[in-house]
């Protein structure tokens, strides 16, 4: 029953009867699924269910077909891991890795430090800096490929050569290694912008009493980076790092779209994913068994690999929340 309340001149005015809390739940929880509810169907249908089928893929024989009947077991598993080409590329994975994550991490924390120091224009740096994240992988491959590197006399890269007097260069081909600068450089533009957001977040959160109680005691540059920035940039340090590995491990637009006009892969330049991809769906048989198996070992590798970076720097225990 609603409630009446009088007023000094005489008027009556009528609450609105409260609510049950329940049914004030029930709304929340009604309208919390209206919005999340696409979203988490989409991401089970696209995501999760593609997941467990291709770990059910890898136990049989799949050649042209997604619903095998030929039961495997570990046989594709067994397979790869004897497969000189799958071993190679995994080599090209860790050589990958080993100098694109550190290469990057550098790079994006340099360009934080100074859009952090920066006085003037500190969003517009911060935006321009960040702005080719937004760029197709693909996209950016292709102008790598047909504009800067494309060892042509009027590719910027030579352009930029012969006006200093030095030789054209065949980037992409000749038996050379020059098409790790290509993919190097290329990887560099699109990601280190979003990395170095990450590093001004975790830049933006130390206090400035830190450095003011440093300044007071003498030290600046290089110390006041080694025992200041760098410890309190630790957890923030660690995920980028992870986000570098896993990034490195999913390389593919770039290799497949750069490597693809010289007529096969160089050597050392052929990663898991483009590997993967030519046995299961570039290749005449199709065989989406190895396919998936080889994506479930890089997968177990990927998250061995991070288990270990967190255990290393302890990650996540008593001493980093406090």
């Amino acid at each position: 029953m609603a409630a009446t309340t009088s007023t000094t001149t005489g008027a009556v005015r009528v609450r609105p009867p409260r609510r049950p809390a329940s049914t004030i739940q029930r709304e929340r929880n009604r309208w919390f699924w209206v919005f999340v509810g696409p979203f988490a169907a989409g991401l089970l249908v696209f995501v999760y269910l593609p997941i467990l089928w291709s770990v059910y893929l890898s136990f049989f024989d799949a050649r042209n077909t997604v619903t095998p009947t030929k039961f495997v077991g570990l046989g594709n598993y067994l397979y790869l891991l004897r497969d000189p080409a799958f071993v190679s590329s995994m080599g090209t994975f860790l050589v990958f890795a080993a100098f694109i994550v550190p290469v990057t991490f550098a790079c994006s924390l340099a360009l934080a430090l100074l859009v952090n120091r920066a006085r003037v224009a500190q969003a517009f740096f911060r935006s321009a800096f960040f702005l080719p994240t937004a760029c197709s992988y693909v996209i950016a491959a292709m102008i790598w490929r047909l504009s800067f590197f494309n060892g042509a006399r009027f590719g910027l890269a030579n352009s930029l050569l012969r006006s200093v007097g030095l030789d054209n260069v065949n980037w992409l081909g000749g038996g050379n290694y020059w098409y790790w600068f290509v993919l190097v450089t290329l990887r560099l533009w699109l990601q280190v912008g979003f990395y170095m957001i990450l590093f001004l977040a975790g830049l933006q959160r130390i206090p400035t009493d830190t450095y003011e109680a440093a300044a007071i005691d003498g030290a600046t540059g290089w110390r006041v980076l080694r025992w200041i920035t760098l410890p309190q940039l630790r957890s923030t340090s660690v995920a980028v790092v992870l986000l570098l590995l896993i990034s490195a491990f999913q390389a593919f637009d770039e290799f497949y779209n750069t490597l693809i006009s010289v007529g096969g892969y160089p050597p050392f330049a052929r990663p898991p994913l483009v590997y993967l991809y030519l046995i299961a769906l570039g290749g005449g048989s199709q065989d989406l068994g190895l396919g998936s198996a080889g994506t479930i070992i890089l997968t177990l590798v990927v998250v061995v690999i991070g288990v270990v970076q967190l255990r290393i720097f302890s990650v996540g225990g008593r001493e980093d929340r406090a």
